[in-house]
């Protein structure tokens, strides 16, 4: 079999970013270059109906090989990475045997992976890293999950002694833009249960994620000569700011954790004549995400009232809710997920994703799909780094998983 690091490195030289702006499915047409190489790995490894679509989803099954009856479980990672980081001319770093210390990224930045800020790096001591070379994110998020699934199943196409059900595959395009599977055809992928690889940390097991929404916020000010402005003039950029200041500061995502939601300003755009504010909108409970989405209307409502006029229009689009409610029927499926890392000698760490997955829409269109880690850490930044052994570890889970669903 081939490395799984020889696979990641592959991987990642593919320049996947997915583009918010866009309007087409992929979001980029450089993700395909991705996706129809996986096309012709999945095939010359044998795999059954290898099939990439116009919108960018690559599916491929693997027959049974037992008698009995059992569910088709799937396993879905996407190929994009995330517009937040620069995703081209990744130079991935390889530490062996990390002792601990402070890893420089790039020096003429002053980019430095400290433990002293990040903490969780103290876990890996011995282990093999791989880092950004601080100019790029790395792209563990998602290409680790995708090379992880295709190492298991190139160990399953080599090993036909290995007992299974049937088992489906997917990758997706722009899950980083919210647009993962807005063509996705659950019926086409043929499975009854899936996992996404798209966690963190190893033993991170989640199938509570956030309500999601999106706001874009319209201020039109009004720009007159400020040497005769006096009661005329309406200067978007502070009445934008002043709107922004109106929301509670202990929402923003700086200053919350766990089960915490937040109101998270993403983007500040203005001149005096007319500006744009764009937030994110983020909570596990849904009482609590309706009281978000209607404080920022109540804000603008607000100005309209101070300033008069329609000074600020809003829309609010919603984007994902909470899987919870669709996978928790079918816990088995988390169970299966427990004792499979239990097994690789990993202790499951069931926690609420503080974001969203391709698995938590598929959830609500009839596919249960809770997320497992894929082993990186520090997502969508130039401090991105993936730890080898965890990344082996999942591709060992996926395989107990399989094994577990054969077993009644």
């Amino acid at each position: 079999m081939e490395k799984i690091v020889d696979r990641f490195l592959r991987y990642v030289a593919f320049d996947t970013t997915s583009n918010p702006d866009s309007q087409s499915q992929p979001s980029t047409n450089k993700q395909f270059a991705l996706l129809d190489q996986l096309r012709k790995e999945l095939e010359a490894m044998g795999l059954e109906k290898v099939e990439l679509d116009k919108y960018g989803y690559l599916m491929a099954s693997i027959p049974s090989n037992i008698e009995e009856d059992v569910p088709a479980i799937g396993f879905i990672s996407h190929v994009d990475t995330s517009p937040d980081a620069p995703g081209s001319g990744i130079k991935p770093r390889i530490i062996e045997n990390y002792d601990g210390k402070s890893i420089t990224l790039n020096e003429a930045k002053g980019m430095v992976l400290d433990p002293e800020e990040f903490p969780e790096l103290k876990d890996y001591v011995g282990q093999t890293l791989i880092t950004t070379d601080g100019n790029t994110l790395l792209g563990a998020d998602d290409k680790a999950g995708v090379a992880e699934i295709m190492a298991a199943a190139e160990y399953i196409m080599e090993h036909p002694e290995f007992k299974h059900g049937p088992i489906k595959i997917g990758f997706t395009p722009d899950e980083e833009i919210g647009r993962g599977v807005d063509h996705f055809d659950v019926a086409r992928f043929g499975a009854k249960y899936a996992y996404t690889m798209d966690g963190g940390a190893i033993g991170e097991l989640e199938y509570e994620n956030f309500n999601a929404a999106a706001a874009k916020l319209h201020i039109q000010g009004r720009n007159i000569h400020p040497g005769y402005a006096k009661d005329k003039m309406l200067n978007a950029i502070l009445i934008a700011s002043e709107l922004n200041d109106m929301l509670p500061v202990w929402q923003r995502p700086e200053y919350t954790e766990g089960y915490d939601g937040f109101i998270h300003i993403t983007k500040f755009t203005g001149v005096v004549e007319e500006a744009d504010i764009q937030y994110i909108i983020r909570d596990h409970d849904f009482e609590l995400f309706e009281r978000k989405k209607k404080m920022i209307r109540e804000c603008a409502d607000f100005i309209n009232c101070k300033y008069g006029g329609n000074i600020v229009t809003v829309d609010i689009k919603d984007q994902y809710y909470n899987m919870k409610k669709e996978v928790e029927p079918h816990y088995h499926i988390i169970e299966k997920a427990v004792e499979a890392m239990k097994a690789a000698g990993i202790k499951p760490n069931i926690r609420p994703i503080r974001g969203g997955t391709d698995g938590a829409r598929l959830s609500f269109m009839g596919l249960p799909c809770p997320n497992i880690f894929a082993g990186g850490l520090n997502f969508h930044g130039k401090y991105e780094y993936l730890p080898v052994q965890s990344m082996e570890k999942a591709s060992e889970v996926i395989l107990n998983i399989i094994r577990n669903f054969t077993v009644k």
